[in-house]
C-alpha cells in the first residue's frame, strides 16, 4: 500500500509539471503570434501606401499658395498623392518605355515592367516662390535600387538618376548619380512666377542594361516617395551649422581679445 501511495503522489507532481509545461508553452504560442501580428500591422503601413507617393508640404501651400494636384482642369489641391503598384516588375530598357509621355494626363501611367505617375505643382499664390523635389528609398529588399532608374520628366526637361557604375565609380551612360543610397533626388525648383504651373512625370524601373541587374535581385521590393517642401531641411541645417561655428569663432576671438588686452 506504501509504495502505491508513493507511485500516485509522483504521478500527481509529473501532471503539475505537464501543465506547467504545457501553461508556458501557450504563453509563448501567443507571444510569437502577437509578433507576427505587429510585423504584418507594420509592412501593412509600408506598403499599403502605395510603391510610390507624392507630398505637398502642407504649410507651404497655406503660406505660400504651392498647390498640387492630377486633374489639370479643376485644379483641386490635395496633400497626398498615390501612384497604383505592380505585382511584378521585371527588368527592362529604357528604350521600352513610351516615347508619348509629354501627352500623359494626371495619374497612373504605368505599363509592363514600369511605374510612370504624373501629377501638376502650381503657384496659386502672388508671389514669386521656389521649391525642393526630393524622391526618397523608404525601403528596400534585396538591393533591388542598385539597377533601379528613376526619371524624371519636369515640362521640357528630363533626367534620369542611377546609383555609380560599382566597377568605375562613375554615373552609368545617361544617368545622374543618386544624390545619396536613401535619398537618390534633390532638385531645387527655382523663379516659379505666380500662375506657373510644372508638369511632372517620374518613370521608375528596373534597367536591364545596368551591371548590378543580376539573378540576386529577383524577389526585391523597393517603396518610394516625393516630397515637395520650401526649404531642404539639411541644407539648412548645414547653415545653421557654418553660422554657429562663425558665433563661435566670434566668441572665441572677442575673449581672446580682452585677455590680451588685459595682459
Amino acid at each position: 500500500m506504501a509504495t502505491s501511495a508513493i507511485s500516485i503522489n509522483v504521478t500527481a507532481d509529473d501532471l503539475k509539471k505537464r501543465r506547467r509545461r504545457a501553461n508556458i508553452i501557450r504563453v509563448i504560442i501567443i507571444i510569437i503570434l502577437l509578433l507576427l501580428m505587429g510585423l504584418f500591422v507594420v509592412l501593412s503601413l509600408v506598403y499599403n501606401g502605395g510603391s510610390f507617393t507624392v507630398t505637398l508640404d502642407p504649410n507651404f501651400h497655406t503660406k505660400a499658395g504651392i498647390a498640387l494636384y492630377t486633374d489639370e482642369v479643376k485644379r483641386e489641391h490635395v496633400r497626398r498623392l498615390y501612384a497604383e503598384d505592380l505585382d511584378f516588375m521585371d527588368n527592362i530598357s529604357i528604350d521600352w518605355l513610351p516615347k508619348n509621355y509629354q501627352d500623359f494626363e494626371g495619374g497612373s501611367h504605368n505599363g509592363d515592367n514600369y511605374i510612370a505617375y504624373t501629377f501638376y505643382v502650381e503657384n496659386q499664390g502672388t508671389e514669386i516662390q521656389s521649391y525642393w523635389y526630393t524622391v526618397y528609398i523608404e525601403d528596400v529588399i534585396k538591393n533591388v535600387d542598385e539597377a533601379l532608374r528613376i526619371m524624371i520628366v519636369r515640362n521640357d526637361e528630363t533626367k534620369v538618376y542611377a546609383k555609380a557604375n560599382p566597377l568605375t565609380g562613375e554615373a552609368e551612360k545617361g544617368t545622374e548619380l543618386f544624390y545619396k543610397n536613401d535619398q537618390p533626388v534633390l532638385e531645387n525648383r527655382k523663379d516659379f512666377k505666380p500662375g506657373d504651373i510644372d508638369k511632372i512625370t517620374i518613370f521608375i524601373w528596373i534597367e536591364g542594361d545596368d551591371p548590378e541587374c543580376v539573378d540576386n535581385l529577383l524577389g526585391g521590393e523597393v517603396k518610394l516617395s516625393m516630397k515637395i517642401t520650401e526649404e531642404h531641411i539639411e541644407e539648412n541645417k548645414a547653415l545653421d551649422d557654418d553660422n554657429k561655428q562663425k558665433d563661435d569663432k566670434e566668441i572665441y576671438h572677442a575673449i581672446n581679445g580682452e585677455e590680451n588686452e588685459k595682459e
